[in-house]
């Protein structure tokens, strides 16, 4: 299921309103802002009606030309957007800072407005851990006293839970409270942990105490020593009835490049090892190689993770061996929404046999079901331990998972729109009064246009629709009347007005923010449909929203496809 987003504002694209890549150069700003003048300008258009819906357009030409002109305005707007414009204390920022710093800046200031409301806060983060023995589906215990019966047996033979709460008592102090429980094979155990940490200069530090099984204190901190390498450490004293067990731990963390890290750990207490880590992260994997000295076990282990952005998925392999035997791990994750994601892994070893993990992430919360199927490696085990996650998953999306999201989009698309009402009302004000007062221009260019038998737009529409060959500005009810199609409307005369020596070009920005255009179906996927004429050929092409647009097209591959009228 979708999370609830926070409502969006729809917000200016000024280079869409000059109709100009991002990469514009200032004499391109210029010049788009002294053609578009040269349109809207109330100068020109007497004292009627038509100087006000030019001084409409004009006003709105004239802050994008403001903030794209303005080297320190642009930055700011291509990090942050309008919000980023609008927000308090940017007086006091140097006017030569970069778009990185710009960026850093705005964040100070936005935490110190949001200071009191943090400190009232907490952060709670909790995890469920559900162990199921169900080792009777693959190999069920035969006993002649007692009845197994019909049905395999399956039983929870662990549980444990943790959880915490985190609470800024200032910009640099932060308390936590934290506990968990656990249960296994019917005994129990517990501990709690109250820890304070206060952020200083280049690292922090933190002092723990609790009880558990016997009071427990402890302090910890971070430091870095360079740009490349930091160091973390602590110690722990576990009091118990008849001795005081001390425990250390160190970790020097090495930045061997851009997206790979180093880690020297030793731990030295109940149980002692030194290990090494070697961890590589980019935008298409992860993977990392462990190599682990001490007692009671040695080992080494190495995991891939390739990333699928666009899919949401992570899939993931893995291997461990060493002096408890061998493992070998495969699975895969799927984010479900903005805040929650599903996970299954299927974990094949010796001794350990044949365990499937499921794991649900949804925001701060994690649930873990460790599912043992059996204690031999058994081939059907595997096979039901990978297909019934897969067809699980697939049944619940299509049955729950997307009708879900498909009515939160909906309802957050409705939202959204409501809460932009006025502005969009705003937006078709000004897209109407912009086709008014391009008339002369439109005959002008197209005239032009007709003498050298250059680019003549014949239709253009823009909005929502699926068959490219039969939209139009008029659609049939169930009860055959004729009435406006309230998703499509006409671009022609804009989009002529754009065609320069015989050419149209648009960029990779979304078309309802040109002169002359409004969003028709806010939060749907839009397209563009352009009839045209060039060289006395007719053609048709069809482009979505945000794809860039270069007319016309007649070379030969392009002819294949285009429509002759």
């Amino acid at each position: 299921m979708d999370d609830n987003e926070d409502l969006d504002y729809v917000e200016e694209d000024y280079y869409a309103t000059l109709n100009l890549p991002r990469s514009a150069t200032q004499e391109e700003i210029s010049k788009a802002y002294r053609n578009l003048s040269k349109i809207f300008h109330p100068d020109k258009h007497g004292n009627g009606e038509n100087k006000q819906k030019a001084e409409l357009m004009f006003n709105r030409t004239k802050k994008a030309y403001e903030v794209l002109s303005d080297p320190h305005q642009r930055a700011i707007y291509d990090s942050l957007g309008v919000k980023g414009l609008e927000t308090e204390g940017w007086e006091i920022v140097h006017r030569t800072k970069t778009p990185n710093e710009i960026r850093e800046e705005y964040e100070r200031l936005a935490q110190e407005r949001e200071e009191r409301r943090l400190q009232q806060k907490t952060n709670p983060r909790g995890n469920i851990s559900v162990h199921i023995n169900a080792t009777d589906f693959f190999s069920r215990y035969d006993d002649e006293y007692y009845d197994t019966g019909l049905l395999p047996s399956i039983e929870v033979s662990g549980m444990s839970m943790s959880q915490s709460i985190e609470a800024p008592l200032s910009r640099t102090e932060i308390a936590t409270l934290s506990g968990s429980l656990h249960l296994q094979n019917g005994v129990g155990s517990g501990n709690f942990l109250l820890s304070g940490k206060r952020l200083i200069n280049k690292g922090w530090f933190e002092v723990d105490c609790g009880a558990g099984n016997g009071p427990v204190l402890g302090a910890k901190g971070s430091r870095n020593l360079t740009n490349r390498i930091f160091l973390t450490g602590g110690t722990t004293f576990h009091f118990r009835p008849n001795a005081i067990i001390p425990g250390l731990s160190g970790t020097m963390a090495i930045q061997l490049d851009k997206n790979t890290l180093g880690y020297l750990t030793y731990n030295a207490g109940l149980q002692s090892s030194m290990s090494t880590v070697v961890e590589r992260n980019t935008e298409k994997y992860h993977c990392n190689l462990t190599i682990t000295l001490g007692i009671p076990h040695c080992y080494i282990a190495a995991a891939y993770t390739r990333k699928l952005l666009e899919q949401g998925l992570k899939l993931r392999v893995a291997l461990k061996g060493g002096t408890f035997g061998f493992l070998s791990e495969c699975g895969a994750e799927k984010k479900v929404s903005k805040y929650s994601s599903v996970s299954a892994t299927v974990c094949v070893g010796v001794p350990s046999g044949v365990t499937l993990k499921i794991k649900v992430v949804r925001s701060t919360q994690t649930y873990l079901f460790p599912i043992h199927l059996c204690e031999e490696i058994i081939p059907a085990a595997v096979f039901y331990a990978t297909v019934t996650p897969l067809v699980t998953y697939f049944v619940l999306k299509k049955m729950l998972f997307d009708p879900m999201n498909e009515a939160t989009k909906q309802k957050n698309i409705e939202r959204v729109k409501e809460t932009n009402s006025a502005r969009m009302a705003e937006k078709r004000r000004e897209a109407e009064s912009a086709i008014s007062l391009m008339g002369a221009l439109f005959e002008r260019i197209r005239k032009d246009e007709l003498k050298r038998q250059g680019l003549i737009i014949v239709s253009a529409l823009y909005g929502k629709f699926s068959d490219a060959e039969n939209v139009s500005l008029e659609e049939a009810d169930d009860m055959g009347f004729v009435h406006q199609n309230p998703l499509v409307i006409d671009v022609r005369i804009p989009l002529q007005c754009l065609v320069k020596d015989s050419q149209l070009t648009l960029y990779s920005s979304s078309k309802s923010e040109l002169p002359g255009f409004y969003d028709p179906c806010f939060g749907e996927e839009k397209q563009l449909k352009i009839d045209y004429e060039f060289r006395n050929n007719s053609y048709s092409s069809v482009f979505s929203d945000t794809d860039p647009v270069r007319l016309p097209i007649v070379t030969n591959e392009a002819e294949q496809y285009a429509k002759n009228f």
